[in-house]
């Protein structure tokens, strides 16, 4: 396995925007083309991107497509973590995950909470199904960049982990 501080592009990712106006061509999407930029600089390969609806079955779906037939490693999705009645990306994140990892949206939200105090109402999860890490980020730009800006330094050596590497976290 290539060293795990190397820049070269070594996990996949997608990025899955979730919002019923985007899904219509009703809101542009600022959040998923930032991510998708983001991700790509720090060393990702973003394989794939969309847009759905606030929809929990397709959510699941397409999270259980990237993950099992796809086998991206990192999956981030931004938007429905809030309270909306539509809002529950969580849910149908935890439907698909195996193993929650709280740490990830505890760092997101105590970053968060630095800025503003409606980061109290975001909701979003983090977890593993099989050797693929799945975030959720809150649906607008600015939050979503202040989210994977909190945890992006811990995200490579984690999925290297995942993926069965040996080093030791201590590791430089």
């Amino acid at each position: 396995m290539a060293d795990v501080h190397s820049t070269e592009p070594r996990y996949s990712c997608g990025v899955l925007t979730l919002s019923d106006k985007g899904s219509q061509g009703k809101r542009e999407d600022t959040s998923g083309p930032m991510l998708r930029e983001m991700l790509s600089e720090s060393g990702y390969s973003v394989q794939e991107y969309c847009i759905l609806p606030d929809d929990p079955e397709i959510i699941e779906q397409t999270l259980l497509k990237w993950v099992d037939d796809l086998g991206l490693d990192l999956i981030v999705t931004t938007g429905g973590t809030g309270v909306a009645p539509s809002d529950r990306t969580p849910e149908a994140t935890r439907r698909v995950v195996e193993l929650e990892i709280p740490g990830i949206s505890e760092a997101m939200r105590m970053a968060s909470l630095k800025k503003t105090i409606q980061a109290v109402w975001s909701r979003g999860i983090a977890g593993i199904r099989k050797q693929s890490l799945i975030i959720n980020l809150p649906g607008s730009e600015k939050a979503a960049r202040e989210n994977l800006e909190a945890v992006l330094p811990a995200l490579q050596h984690g999925i290297y982990k995942l993926k069965g590497g040996s080093a030791d976290c201590g590791q430089p």
